[in-house]
Order: structure tokens, then C-alpha cells, then sequence
């Protein structure tokens, strides 16, 4: 016999007072298992290696891609930030191309992390995630980034999150993040989107919506036609929307993300609602020059954070684990000066030598890279002027002076070397000085490691000596 139960009346769960970020406590502890997590050093930006192991295919042309570090470490970030990725996007060779995604998974689930990217046909990288990171895929990440999160604790917990697009992807980390704690939460998200099956994440959302009572959704067709059917709100933002969705917007910290119009059109009806500018937090997809900048500052500042503290990373686990008695037999997780090796018990990745004056033949003689094998002075030599420049895989010297910029010059003798912004922001142009001086401003398109092993990027770089280029 079957029994069914019927429902004799809802009661709300009894919560904890506002919400509080797991990590909030074990970054305040030094004792026991909280300060190995501390020792991990996994709340700062780090170097790594991740390999994909899932897609996930989403309405809206988004596709999901799950991660896990290859050291196996957990990835811990802040609902709402991003990583930067390495794309070899036209192969080994030249540099891989670095884009940043938001992460679209819980951080309380930090043990595979997710991005979420939405394919644009007319995308230099997008179209090549979409067809070519597989369950397998390795690739260089550098992360988290970003000061675009929920805060760590909040004791009145009351949310507005506005999303357009594809800046769903911070959103939903959060609201996956609050639904996986407890406490008192108030969340309101509003989701604009272009068509009616194009809403990511609208499955995922509806049941969160029906089963926790703190979360409620609406969707928003804008200005596009309504089908049969639809339930939801039509028409762009407004101050009438936002006064229908949250009558208390003005006492809610309201978190936004999508495209730059949208986003200018929010923080003006915000304001018309109430709402005070200290409460208001933006993400850009799609941006103007300066926003480009600030991210690609967000990125350098990262990564000059990461490189600097891998070294304490390593010595504070060693610290720790030295310090514990070896009857215990804890999980000993092995590292070095550039932060965690591979895990105990995996294999390591063996990478094959590639070829000489490669990157990697030149950053694993741990010094100055290698002159290439071929004679310059056998070179064609083009161009006027007081210096020297020697391409050794294009096989040409061109004249230049010092106060050209290098890659215009290298254009013109027809030396190819791929380039993108052409002012030092993206690191698309990215090569290997062999040898030579050169004054280099970028605007954070190349790491310090790398300038260490001898790259440079010619789109911001002059000469001051002769040089030898790997290009």
C-alpha cells in the first residue's frame, strides 16, 4: 500500500541570521584542518593548469564548459568572479590568445569550477571553445579575478540581480552560491533575454525559485515579439519593472551584469528607484577602451599577486605539514616555488621538448633563451635605420630606429606576428627576444614570468640595441 501524503500547511525553514560565506571562518583560524586550508593558499590568484571533464550545452547559443585543477586542488573564488584562460586558439604557435570568463558554478562547490561562454560567430575565440574544448582539454588559467562578488558575510541579505545575456553567468554563480547556504536571505532576478527558449539556466532557475523560498526569477523578452504562452515581463528595463520585480529596491544591494548599454540604463533607472550608488555593482560584458583597460589591469595585478605569493604558498604547506605527526597520515600535496605540482598519486603530464628557440626550450633552460641555429648575416636585410633586427624564423634583418615601434616595422617587412589591440592590452602579438634591449610599455598584456622567460610585446616595445627574434 501506497501512502501519500498530503500537504497540511508550509511553514518557512528556520535560517541563521543573513548569510555568511564558508571560507569567511576558516580564513579566520589557524587551528586544525582550517589552517591547511589556509596553507593551501587556494583565496588568492594562482597560476594553473585545468582539464576539462563536461559540457553542458545551454539555451541562448551558451555552452557550459566543468573544469578541475590538474594539481588537484580546489579552486576557491567569490561567487561573481572570473578566469583569465590561455586559448591556443591558432595552435602551438604563435601565443595562445587570453580571454576572461565569468565562473558560473558555486565556490562552495570548489572541487570543479565552471565557465559558461556564449558562441559569437563573428568571435575570434568563442566560435573555437565552442568546437574544440572537449572532456580532456587542458589549458593555462589564471584566476579568481575580479571585484565583482557577493560580499563574505551580510547580515541583511537582500539582493537585486539584473542580468542581460550572457551576463547571467556571474548571476547565477550567486544565486547558486546563496542556495547552497543557509540563512536569511532576500533574492530578487530579474533576467533579460531575446527570445523566449533563449533564457540559460531557466530550468535550474525555476526549480531553485520553487524550492527555496528566499529566490524569485523574472524573465524579460525587451522589445522583441511575445509568443503564445509567454508568462513573463516584455519590454526593456524600466523604473516600472524595477518597481514591479522589487518595490524595496532601494534597500537591496543590487549586482548587474550584460551589456554596456544595458548596464548605463540600469545604473540610471537605479538611481530614479532609490538606489544609492554604493549599493549598485557592475560587471561589463562588453565595454568601452577604459573599461578593457581596468580588466586587463585586474589581470596583470593578478597575475604579479600570483607569481609573488606561490613561494610562500609553498613554504607555509611545508610548514604545516612538517609540523604534524606523521602517524596521521594526512594528504600531503607537493609544491615548489611556482605553487602545487601534480597530486599525489597521478601521474605527471609528460611534455614533450619542443622545438629549439621554442618558448618552452627556452623557460625550462631556466636562462637566457637560446640564440636560433640559422646565420643572421645571411639574412636579406631591409628597412633604413641605426639598429638591427633579426627575425630568425621569417629569415630576415630589418633596419629600424629607436624610436619605431617594433611590430609597425615588422608589418612592413611582411614578418608576421599576430596582433590584436596593438597597444599592449590583449598579448596577441606576444614573441621571444632572443637577444637585444628593448622598452617595453604595456598596458598588462604580459605577465612577469613571461617577460622572465624572454618574451616581449613588440606592439609597445622599441629598440634600444640590435636584437634577435624568435619570429
Amino acid at each position: 500500500m501506497i501512502e501519500v501524503l498530503t500537504e497540511t500547511g508550509t511553514q518557512e525553514p528556520q535560517r541563521i541570521r543573513g548569510l555568511e560565506m564558508p571560507w569567511n571562518r576558516v580564513m579566520g583560524s589557524n587551528e586544525g584542518a582550517a589552517r591547511a586550508a589556509h596553507a593551501l593558499g587556494p583565496w588568492h590568484p594562482q597560476e594553473f593548469m585545468a582539464e576539462c571533464v563536461e559540457t553542458v550545452p545551454e539555451a541562448g547559443g551558451m555552452m557550459t564548459f566543468v573544469f578541475r585543477r590538474c594539481d588537484g586542488a580546489p579552486l576557491a573564488f567569490r561567487a561573481g568572479q572570473y578566469v583569465n584562460v590561455a586559448f591556443p586558439v591558432n595552435g602551438e604557435e604563435p601565443e595562445p590568445v587570453d580571454r576572461s570568463y565569468s565562473l558560473s558554478s558555486s565556490p562552495t562547490e570548489p572541487w570543479t569550477f565552471n565557465i559558461t561562454v556564449k558562441c559569437d560567430p563573428t568571435g575570434l575565440v568563442s566560435p573555437w571553445v565552442h568546437a574544440n574544448v572537449k572532456p580532456g582539454t587542458v589549458l593555462e588559467m589564471l584566476g579568481p579575478v575580479g571585484a565583482f562578488h557577493l560580499p563574505d558575510a551580510d547580515r541583511r541579505a537582500r539582493y537585486l540581480l539584473l542580468a542581460a545575456g550572457a551576463g547571467i553567468t556571474p548571476i547565477m554563480s550567486m544565486v547558486r552560491t546563496i542556495h547552497s547556504l543557509p540563512g536569511q536571505a532576500d533574492v530578487v532576478v530579474l533576467y533579460h533575454g531575446a527570445a523566449a527558449g533563449g533564457f540559460a539556466f531557466h530550468k535550474e532557475l525555476a526549480y531553485t525559485a520553487s524550492v527555496d523560498s528566499r529566490v524569485k526569477v523574472f524573465y524579460s523578452l525587451g522589445d522583441r515579439s511575445i509568443p503564445d504562452g509567454w508568462e513573463g515581463l516584455s519590454g526593456r528595463l524600466t523604473a516600472a519593472m524595477l518597481e514591479e520585480v522589487a518595490p524595496d529596491a532601494n534597500g537591496r544591494q543590487v549586482y548587474a551584469c550584460g551589456p554596456e548599454g544595458y548596464l548605463n540604463t540600469a545604473t540610471e533607472l537605479l538611481k530614479k528607484v532609490g538606489v544609492d550608488d554604493t549599493s549598485i555593482y557592475m560587471e561589463f560584458f562588453s565595454g568601452d577602451r577604459q573599461t578593457l583597460l581596468e580588466y586587463q589591469a585586474e589581470v596583470a595585478l593578478a597575475a604579479d599577486f600570483a607569481e609573488g605569493i606561490a613561494e610562500e604558498i609553498a613554504e607555509s604547506a611545508e610548514d604545516y605539514y612538517e609540523s604534524q605527526p606523521t602517524a596521521f597520515g594526512l594528504y600531503e600535496p607537493v609544491y615548489d616555488a611556482d605553487g602545487t605540482l601534480e597530486a599525489s598519486g597521478l601521474p605527471l603530464e609528460i611534455v614533450a621538448p619542443e622545438a629549439p628557440g621554442s618558448d618552452a626550450s627556452a623557460e625550462s633552460a631556466g636562462g637566457e633563451p637560446e640564440a636560433a641555429s640559422p646565420d643572421a648575416s645571411s639574412f636579406d636585410t631591409v628597412g633604413t635605420g641605426s639598429l638591427t633586427m633579426s627575425f630568425m624564423r621569417t629569415g630576415i634583418n630589418v633596419r629600424i630606429e629607436p624610436s619605431e615601434r617594433i611590430l609597425e616595422v615588422a608589418h612592413r617587412a611582411g614578418v608576421r606576428i599576430g596582433a590584436n589591440c596593438k597597444e599592449g592590452m590583449c598579448g596577441s602579438c606576444k614573441v621571444v627576444k632572443l637577444s637585444g634591449e628593448i622598452e617595453m610599455n604595456h598596458q598588462g598584456g604580459i605577465r612577469a614570468r613571461e617577460i622572465s622567460a624572454g618574451k616581449f610585446l613588440p606592439c609597445c616595445s622599441t629598440a634600444r640595441t640590435d636584437m634577435v627574434i624568435d619570429a
